[in-house]
């Protein structure tokens, strides 16, 4: 399968100064603050290995009586217990790979040698926090609570472990825990392992796709067949939701395995069971005022969100999830739709529920009104959201820019670096946001734009284009879907014809040397209304929504004809060398302060407001 644009390499982008970056590194200095043997805890205790022996003699400690040891859903009684270790291990490399962290890998590699010491210890190739016999009572039909789910964590990171830091130990590890499900699944019929199936599988599907992908191991192949979720998968081919009210974090890394087995058999079937899925999940159903979906961890109904907003919406999983399948079909067809999709979750969920001063996580966004997110402790919770959280945010660089046949293109606008090669020639691409959004008064040497007073309108992104030669690209730039009017470019200072349309992309193709791109993304204040309550709306400015003050739902007053720009102002715009993103009511009986959701940290905050149908105040139409 020959896709049509592929992600620069991790360590060929660098995030700079911004929002991301600074997430980046919160979440950084989470995942080096957990102790390698805490992690591995419930390794330790399958394989028979105690811990406090083992750090004793491995890291010079003393032993303590478990206080400071790892809680919730990593307890020694939870029966995902564990689980955690491989998102660690997968955020770990990709630091790694993004930033060159020898500290955070040789911690890893540290943590694979234990792994490879639990595996010997286990026998039969058994490498998991969680016992065998689980296994056999999924088989049997017995209660247990997703034991594939952790092992494809651990499959997962090791995975991650040899193809981003190339570590060849964790290869051997995967490689022979895999000989243990080949065995195992061996004697089932189909009947069977589809019951089997039905109990949530996490990504073993997509786990086994990988390492057939990097080993072309025919074993892998079998593993594919026998995992394949042809009760899922068969009615979407069929035209069918099946997706409604189902547990969407169950079938989403289902959906992602298709994916993978598309890319490494190329066999067109797992591609169409992927755009079905696309279909139904987002197409059909649609989504929240956030872009993110489910409601108690389940589908919603399609179109049907007004009776579904409550206290557990937009699980955090699933949108990391959706944000992984999109970016497969971005790959796929370099379409920007599945660009713009993934910028409105980074925005109003990855950004939205971790704690920008913890880093922890929020596993909900709740989306009633007065609503609260509720934060994660660094060490006694560790959800299946808290897993993909540090995930999360160690792959902001992997979504910004793509090569294609032509050249490069730009799907995310985010301060950030590339250093690429392009048919023998060294190119740097540097993108950042405009210094007008910075000191009053001062125009940038350069800038096509004179300095803002006010609060600027619109993204103004500059990109710098630096080559060891002249050399001939094309350089594609998305065209927001959420532009409030047609973007404009300079090239050097002279202005661009812009001929894309809104959730495209603009190319231009030149001999680049020393260049200056100026991009200007024209945003307003716009309503996303509920599909099934339309009269109910929320705020965006741009991609982004915009969170009220507020404790409780409160109706606003508009005309028969809504405007945004009567019922929101901008509000404490400035501080120092920064614009805010602040808004106000207008017109109102009461007043509530408005600021982007991302933002949002243990403030009350309401999303969406009924609409009036009465006129504002006079004089305060805008």
């Amino acid at each position: 399968m020959k896709p049509t644009c592929q992600p620069m390499p991790r360590g060929d982008v660098k995030l700079l100064g911004g929002v991301f970056n600074d997430r980046f590194h919160v979440n950084r200095a989470y995942v080096a603050s957990l102790k390698s043997e805490n992690l591995l805890q419930n390794y330790y205790y399958e394989a028979g290995l105690r811990q406090s022996i083992w750090r004793c003699s491995q890291f010079g400690g003393t032993p303590d009586d478990g206080s400071d040891r790892h809680w919730g859903w990593e307890s020694p009684t939870c029966e995902v217990r564990g689980h955690f270790l491989g998102h660690w291990l997968s955020a770990a490399a990709q630091i790694f790979a993004t930033t060159g962290d020898a500290e955070l890998k040789l911690r890893a590699d540290g943590v694979v040698n234990e792994l490879a010491a639990c595996q010997e210890k286990n026998g039969r190739g058994w490498v998991s926090p969680i016992p065998e016999k689980y296994m056999d009572w999924l088989a049997q039909g017995k209660p247990t609570w997703a034991p594939h789910y952790t092992h494809h964590k651990t499959l997962m990171g090791l995975h991650d472990m040899y193809v981003l830091t190339g570590n060849e130990m964790a290869m051997a590890i995967a490689g022979r825990f895999a000989e243990w499900f080949h065995r195992w699944s061996d004697g089932f019929s189909r009947e069977q392992m589809d019951n089997i199936l039905d109990v949530e599988t996490g990504g073993m599907l997509e786990a086994w796709a990988d390492l057939y992908g990097t080993t072309g191991d025919a074993r892998y192949l079998d593993l594919i067949e026998r995992y394949n979720r042809e009760r899922l998968f068969g009615p979407l081919l069929e035209g069918r939701d099946v997706l409604t009210n189902m547990h969407a974090n169950t079938t989403i890394p289902e959906a992602q395995g298709a994916a993978r087995c598309y890319e490494v058999t190329g066999d067109e079937r797992w591609r169409s069971v992927v755009e079905a899925y696309w279909r139904w999940a987002v197409t059909e159903r649609g989504t929240f005022c956030t872009c993110g979906q489910t409601s108690g961890e389940v589908w919603t109904p399609p179109q049907a969100f007004a009776a579904r907003r409550g206290d557990k919406n937009q699980e955090h999983c699933t949108v990391y999830n959706m944000i992984r399948l999109a970016e497969y079909l971005f790959r796929w067809t370099g379409k920007a739709e599945y660009a713009d999709y993934i910028e409105r979750n980074l925005y109003n969920g990855i950004l939205a529920q971790q704690n920008p001063r913890t880093g922890m996580i929020s596993y909900n966004l709740p989306l009633e009104a007065g609503a609260r997110k509720h934060w994660g402790s660094p060490t006694n919770d560790f959800w299946c959201c808290h897993g993909t959280l540090v995930q999360a945010h160690a792959m902001h660089n992997s979504l910004i820019y793509y090569s294609d046949a032509d050249g490069f293109r730009v799907a995310q606008y985010i301060p950030s670096e590339m250093s690429a090669d392009w048919r023998g020639v060294k190119v740097r691409v540097r993108q950042e946001f405009d210094p007008r959004n910075g000191h009053v008064g001062v125009t940038p040497e350069g800038s096509p734009w004179p300095a803002a007073v006010w609060r600027p309108s619109s993204w103004a992104v500059r990109m710098t284009v630096s080559c060891a030669a002249p050399v001939e690209f094309r350089l594609l730039l998305r065209l927001p879907a959420w532009l409030s009017d047609r973007a404009r470019i300079w090239v050097n200072g002279q202005e661009q014809r812009v001929l894309g349309e809104h959730g495209a992309y603009e190319g231009i193709t030149r001999a680049w040397h020393e260049d200056t791109v100026h991009i200007e993304l024209p945003r307003a204040v716009t309503l996303a209304p509920i599909p099934d309550e339309p009269e109910t709306v929320a705020f965006l400015d741009g991609p982004v929504v915009l969170a009220g003050l507020c404790d409780r739902e409160v109706a606003l007053q508009v005309g028969d004809m809504p405007n945004p720009a009567w019922i929101l102002a901008r509000d404490n715009e400035r501080e120092w060398g920064n614009w805010l993103q602040g808004y106000r009511t207008v017109g109102q009986h009461e007043a509530i302060r408005f600021k982007p959701l991302f933002e949002i940290v243990d403030e009350p905050f309401t999303l969406y407001f009924p609409l009036r149908s009465e006129k504002p105040e006079p004089g305060t139409e805008r």
